[in-house]
């Protein structure tokens, strides 16, 4: 289970880009929201900075070198530790191909550049109230079932 964040104070988004400008820019879209910001210039970086910092969303570049947000994302889905981390995958990509290996990468949503400011707050919001609420649910869940076994082997013993 990915550590959440939030619980610590504000939620981490990791924004993954290769072009400085675009980096910026997002980072600065980004101000309106409250959370705190990491960043990462290319698909190695990212992965990187994903192990270390648990962050609780991540809006990812598709077109890098080296390493694709494609493979980034799919990377981060196959990993049991890291796969319930939102997503947003954003990319100057329209072709219904390309949307379909996003897809099949494993994305949670798609912000087309140029980005609009205010879609992508609302977006990268919602995806953090949405991981918030699935972080409680599974705390919730795995307490119950923490109390079920305590019942379960005080009637058994």
């Amino acid at each position: 289970m990915v550590e959440n964040n939030s619980e610590k104070g504000e939620p981490i988004v990791l924004v993954v880009d290769d072009n400085r400008q675009n980096l910026e820019l997002l980072l600065a879209y980004l101000e309106d929201v409250d959370c705190k910001t990491l960043s990462a210039n290319d698909g190695a970086e990212a992965i990187g900075v994903v192990k270390t910092s648990s962050p609780d969303l991540i809006l990812l570049d598709v077109m890098m070198p080296k390493m694709s947000g494609f493979e980034v994302c799919r990377r981060i889905k196959n990993d049991p530790k890291t796969a319930d981390i939102p997503v947003i995958m954003v990319t100057a990509l329209n072709e219904m191909g390309d949307i379909e290996r996003a897809i099949n990468s494993g994305t949670d949503d798609f912000l087309s550049k140029p980005v609009n400011k205010w879609e992508l707050v609302t977006r990268v919001k919602t995806m953090l109230k949405l991981k918030h609420v699935t972080d409680k649910l599974e705390r919730t869940l795995a307490y119950l079932s923490e109390i079920e076994e305590h019942t379960h082997a005080a009637k058994s013993g």
